[in-house]
């Protein structure tokens, strides 16, 4: 066998492993974090709206079945939406953790301000779920940077003991 090759498979799954385990224990803690917040600001007049990962999961739904999710089962599909690209977005971090340890600078929190870049205020508008960074106001990007600090904090937290147990 190549010993080159082997080490690079065993790179691609211990990454793709830790990842995935990082990436659903994160977008827990980012989730717990969200719901901490939203009961504190309960009493605020300032209601938001739907929000963009029930809206993607409806959008979806519609594509696939041709039928919206019903009101009923909107949040669970949003949490569905939550939990897939934050395990997804876990799986691409572990492995290029495995490769460029780099990328856990900070302690995930340059991970953690990359996806609130290019998820909530690039990606999210684009497609339409979602205000543009300029029109959501300061206190809407806070949070968005302050729920991804906590994400990629979890995730770097989680991954690198993960890592660690996986290791000869």
């Amino acid at each position: 066998m190549n010993t080159r090759h082997d080490g690079v498979a065993v790179k691609l799954l211990r990454g793709a492993l830790a990842g995935l385990v990082a990436g659903a224990a994160a977008s827990f803690a980012m989730d717990r974090f969200q719901a901490a917040f939203a009961a504190l600001s309960a009493g605020d007049d300032d209601e938001e709206s739907e929000p963009s990962t029930q809206k993607a999961a409806n959008r979806v739904a519609t594509l696939l079945t041709g039928q919206p999710v019903v009101d009923a089962d909107k949040p669970l599909a949003g949490q569905a939406v939550h939990y897939a690209l934050g395990i997804g977005l876990g799986v691409a971090y572990g492995i290029a953790a495995e490769f460029r340890p780099a990328v856990t600078a900070g302690f995930g929190s340059a991970f953690g301000i990359a996806t609130a870049t290019l998820i909530d205020e690039a990606a999210v508008p684009a497609i339409g779920l979602g205000e543009a960074p300029w029109n959501a106001g300061l206190s809407s990007n806070l949070y968005s940077y302050a729920s991804h600090l906590v994400f990629g904090g979890t995730a770097e937290l989680v991954r690198a003991q993960v890592a660690g147990t996986l290791k000869p």
